[in-house]
């Protein structure tokens, strides 16, 4: 527990970072999707677990996963896929499936998911365990360190039964740091309504990292359109974990241009940084000349010196730090989130 409370005190007073390019759990609450699109040439996976105990005398765990798959097409849209795989969306005698599919795409027509003032986002989708066509208008409003989302959701074809019905859905996520925030949502069909969905959750970004991880309670089950409109009656406990895949990492065609053209001082080294490595790992350069870190990474770095020499701040994606050295000598350094990334510059 002593671990525990440090690392959360830890998070809780370091220097403000921003996230790394990929979703972040610190601007949704658990039942809600919000307005976000995956980044072009990002794959996202998304991995969230919730489970409840039976009672006396079997104690049987009950595991309610759904995965999320899903790419990023440009700066705006998205294609996906959930899946759960122990559904109870379609509960119909004979027509029971425990595997839900939901194939969705969404196209962010207003804002940008975190950034201040509203986002509005599209999303059709097709659940296949109730063969229905579904959809969803979200909203979401960020002022500071809060973000107030709302969702309103219909279906044909609502829990396989030849009904189209409608949901409303809203919730909000509060930052308490740059890395923990809190979170709470509610939603529920409507004409006739059901046992309405919720959920609270602690979310965490990862320090350094485009990972964000969330502890949640919630009475839903699976993940989707259908799954997060309706509550099954139980507390479920869980977590969920966000994994970006950057396409750029296997393939230039998804290498990113978002850093203007790199002007270097005459005379100057340049370094890169790319696939967690510091691509020259000996530099050597004449007294009074500079040497220039570029992050072609997706993760942020620091060039750290293991002597009295000034590092860097936290470098981020697409971003550069130049140093000037003026005596002879060796300056070893290293990446501190990643400690693993050394080097070394020889100043003649």
């Amino acid at each position: 527990m002593k671990r525990v409370s440090l690392a959360l005190l830890v998070l809780a007073v370091a220097p403000a970072v921003t996230p790394l390019a990929a979703q972040s759990l610190l601007y949704r609450p658990a039942n809600l999707g919000g307005t976000w699109v995956p980044d072009g040439g990002v794959v996202q996976f998304n991995f969230v677990h919730r489970f409840y105990v039976t009672g006396d005398p079997s104690h049987k765990v009950n595991n309610y996963p759904t995965f999320t798959l899903a790419v990023g097409l440009g700066r705006s849209v998205g294609l996906g896929l959930h899946y759960g795989s122990n559904s109870q969306v379609v509960a119909v005698p004979g027509v029971y499936r425990p595997n839900e599919n939901e194939l969705f795409a969404r196209w962010r027509v207003l804002g940008s998911e975190g950034q201040p003032g509203f986002s509005v986002a599209i999303t059709p989708a097709y659940n296949a365990a109730a063969r229905s066509a579904d959809g969803e208008l979200s909203v979401d409003y960020t002022v500071g360190r809060l973000t107030v989302l709302a969702a309103a959701r219909g279906m044909t074809k609502a829990f396989g039964l030849d009904t189209a019905r409608a949901a409303f859905a809203g919730g909000f996520v509060a930052r308490l740091t740059q890395y923990i925030a809190v979170s709470a949502d509610l939603g529920s069909f409507v004409s006739p309504s059901t046992r309405a969905a919720w959920s609270v959750a602690l979310e965490f970004l990862i320090p350094s990292s485009p990972h964000t991880f969330s502890l949640q309670a919630s009475n839903a089950t699976t993940s989707t359109i259908q799954g997060n409109s309706v509550g099954n009656g139980k507390m479920l406990y869980g977590f969920e974990f966000t994994i970006p895949l950057h396409l750029k990492r296997f393939s230039p065609w998804f290498h990113a241009t978002g850093r203007p053209k790199l002007v270097v001082p005459e005379g100057a080294a340049v370094v890169k940084i790319s696939q967690y490595k510091f691509a020259t790992d000996t530099v050597r350069i004449a007294a009074g000349a500079t040497v220039v870190w570029a992050n072609d990474d997706v993760a942020e770095h620091t060039v750290t010196f293991d002597g009295t020499e000034p590092g860097s701040p936290t470098i981020p994606p697409n971003g550069t730090f130049s140093h000037r050295f003026d005596r002879p000598g060796t300056y070893p350094y290293h990446c501190t989130p990643h400690p693993f990334m050394k080097g070394v510059v020889v100043v003649k």
